[in-house]
């Protein structure tokens, strides 16, 4: 197959060329970068703003991996991530219909349910979270996420494009040192807090609680980090880095995905025998905690009672079993 990814030179961009290749495909990168080489795979610079030269980019090809897009809610003002992540996920999907190419996948985000980076926060209905609980964006990045599905079902009923968008969690590359140092020891302070007298663990809780809502208030999600990846931190600092590890899991639902299961997972939504567009999550089989499931929840989310099934042991709190269904993703890597 000639496959053309958008974006192909980030964390899961590396990973899933180099998958590409190694299955045999012939493999096209664009991006914004000048004269790159990529092993086994062609690069070309090209900004999928630009719809003339991004159709040029997709002649010849059968299929489309797009990731190109601003990362998150710091990597950019609202107007530009909307620009970006929503024009630029049009593009693709219009040129890919131009061309007659009826594969497209590509990358979504957790955050499509509105619930991490969003500044508003609701009451979630369920657990384990699937890819049928309501959505309830309020931040730019999180919503163009949405739109990005919307536009990929919209192409699915008007052209006839199959592809999955898939819904990842924080993404591990374990070349990543200085974000390794982000999530270390992250189930150490789940086991403390479980360990700890009743009043003292409600106590804890409620502070994570309140530093997440201020967060939100605050708009921490849209700011640079106040430190530099690798740097030496204050004690300040740590405590900082902690109370924001601690967060993060909480309204991530302690979830991750292996670099090399994101691959996985874009190969098999680009060669699997299925139609129709479909928001998809994939993560790592269990949460990042490191702990029981329920507990975290009877923990953290003691007020969302419902369960769509019985969550056994420390398993995700997002479940794969659409992933798995429809494009056979099975994650092969661990955190825990």
């Amino acid at each position: 197959m000639n496959v053309l990814v958008t974006g192909g030179t980030g964390t899961v961009g590396r990973r899933c060329v180099a998958r590409l290749v190694r299955a045999g495909h012939s493999v096209r990168v664009i991006g914004l970068d000048e004269g790159l080489e990529i092993d086994g795979a062609e690069f070309r610079r090209c900004d999928i703003t630009d719809y003339n030269a991004l159709r040029e980019q997709l002649k010849g090809i059968d299929g489309v991996v797009h990731l190109a897009a601003i990362p998150n809610p710091a990597g950019g003002t609202a107007p530009a991530i909307f620009h970006i992540n929503c024009t630029g996920t049009f593009n693709v999907y219009q040129a890919a219909a131009e061309e007659g190419i009826k594969r497209v996948v590509s990358a979504s985000s957790i955050n499509a349910l509105g619930f991490n980076f969003g500044v508003k926060a609701f009451q979630l209905s369920y657990f384990p979270i699937d890819e049928k609980h309501p959505q309830q964006t309020t931040d730019a990045y999180s919503l163009s996420k949405q739109m990005l599905e919307e536009t990929a079902e919209y192409f699915s009923r008007r052209d006839g494009i199959s592809g999955v968008c898939l819904r990842l969690p924080a993404v591990r590359d374990p070349d990543d040192t200085a974000r390794a140092r982000f999530f270390a020891n992250g189930g150490q302070a789940y086991q403390e807090i479980l360990a700890l007298p009743d009043a003292e663990r409600r106590e804890r809780v409620a502070a994570i609680w309140a530093q997440c809502e201020e967060n939100r208030a605050s708009r921490v999600s849209e700011k640079p980090r106040q430190w530099k990846r690798g740097a030496e931190l204050t004690p300040e600092q740590e405590r900082a880095f902690a109370t924001r590890r601690m967060v993060s899991g909480l309204t991530n639902f302690w979830t991750m995905i292996h670099a090399e299961d994101s691959a996985q997972a874009f190969e098999k939504g680009l060669t699997a025998d299925y139609e129709g567009a479909h928001p998809l999550f994939v993560t790592q089989a269990q949460n990042v905690a490191g702990v029981d499931s329920e507990a975290l929840l009877q923990l953290f989310y003691p007020d969302v009672s419902e369960r769509t099934r019985p969550i056994v042991g420390n398993e995700s709190l997002v479940s794969i079993e659409r992933a798995r269904t429809l494009i056979g993703f099975e994650p092969e890597y661990s955190f825990t």
